[in-house]
């Protein structure tokens, strides 16, 4: 495993650099781009839930301090523009799940091997599951050649400044996929891409067609729900996640995409100020669309449609708006299923023909958010 860590770039040869170009000719498109976009997104039914079901399965022995590593990879990677499903799988291959067999201790939260260059070099430790994460995810930055402002890995910060990736993403007329990046990180092992697929196949075969077994890390993921109902979901590659994010330039660009915009519950987030009245009716009357009480809180969650709903639930004295994205035709059906899943005993009180509409509806009925 500790080949594996992307350190072994500063020694490629003239002749190694010829055998990385044609392997990554051959697999290039095979795997995701690096960087996600509104077209490059985790599928549906990936969620941190089942994400940690499937670890479990490959590690029964798993440490309780990784139990919400799932949500780590998903938060950061939204937060730094990432497609952090495949740098999950990624971790699961640097790690052999997170039973840490080679060189690399399980103590040293570094889930990349960063900094391990084989013959018992253990690389770099980092103080928290969390530090570990997105060190592994800022990493995968510089090779997709984003900037890393403030890197968590002193490898990372290295490589970044000594600008040795710099001539390898060269060769690229196109952004730069997890297959790009298998045969730089790992350059011995020419299996490493396929190795990050069939981790993903396998998840895709077993654990994303079954319920979420734990529903409660999306809020630790910043509670977004990006899944259909809790219950045997059908994984389609073309029905994408909604994670929400325009193509993100540089590490410092601020997400656009859908996110839970209460500070006091979101990880790295800035509570956008009340935005104006629009005069766009609700398709719903309104007894439902009265001003909320003191304590309210303004989410967002998608289905991935144009289309808006807002459901109002009630939990723990506070009074909950979702401006929910929904499929045209389709409204009704998952409005039901996300108020099943999430907003138990919760109410549809208006559609609207776009988010910023329904956003909008949300802030006059919640200024503080």
């Amino acid at each position: 495993m500790s080949y594996r860590a992307g350190a072994a770039i500063l020694t490629i040869t003239a002749s190694l650099a010829l055998t990385v170009s044609l392997s990554s000719a051959t697999v290039a498109k095979t795997l995701p781009t690096v960087q996600f976009s509104p077209s490059n997104q985790p599928a549906l039914c990936t969620t941190p839930g089942r994400l940690m079901a499937f670890l479990r399965e490959r590690n029964p022995k798993l440490r309780a301090k990784y139990n919400n590593i799932s949500a780590d990879y998903m938060r950061h990677g939204r937060d730094l523009g990432i497609r952090w499903d495949y740098a999950f799988f990624q971790m699961v291959v640097e790690t052999n799940s997170l039973k840490y067999t080679g060189d690399v201790s399980y103590r040293q939260n570094n889930f990349a091997g960063l900094g391990a260059t084989g013959g018992g070099v253990k690389g770099e430790k980092f103080r928290s599951v969390s530090d570990g994460v997105r060190a592994h995810l800022q990493h995968l930055m510089i090779y997709a050649g984003i900037h890393v402002s403030d890197p968590v890995a002193d490898r990372t910060r290295k490589v970044q400044s000594w600008g040795i990736l710099d001539k390898w993403r060269k060769r690229y007329n196109r952004p730069i996929t997890y297959s790009d990046v298998g045969s730089k990180w790992a350059p011995y092992d020419r299996g490493y891409a396929d190795d990050m697929q069939a981790i993903a196949d396998a998840f895709y075969a077993s654990s994303c067609k079954r319920a979420d077994p734990q529903p409660e890390l999306m809020a630790a993921a910043g509670g977004r729900i990006n899944q259909r109902a809790n219950a045997q979901p059908r994984y389609d590659g073309n029905n994408r996640a909604a994670l929400g994010a325009s193509n993100v330039a540089r590490s410092n660009a601020k997400p656009t995409g859908y996110r839970t915009l209460n500070q006091r519950n979101a990880t790295s987030r800035t509570q956008p100020a009340p935005r104006k009245k629009q005069k766009t009716a609700a398709k719903f009357a309104a007894p439902a669309l009265q001003p909320a009480s003191p304590k309210c809180r303004v989410w967002t969650a998608s289905y991935g449609g144009r289309k808006a709903t807002i459901i109002r639930s009630n939990a723990n004295s506070t009074t909950n708006y979702t401006v929910l994205d929904v499929n045209q035709g389709r409204e009704d059906a998952e409005s039901k299923a996300y108020i099943a899943a999430y907003a138990k005993g919760g109410r549809r009180i208006g559609d609207f023909p776009s988010k910023s509409a329904a956003m909008n509806k949300a802030f006059k009925l919640c200024p503080k958010g």
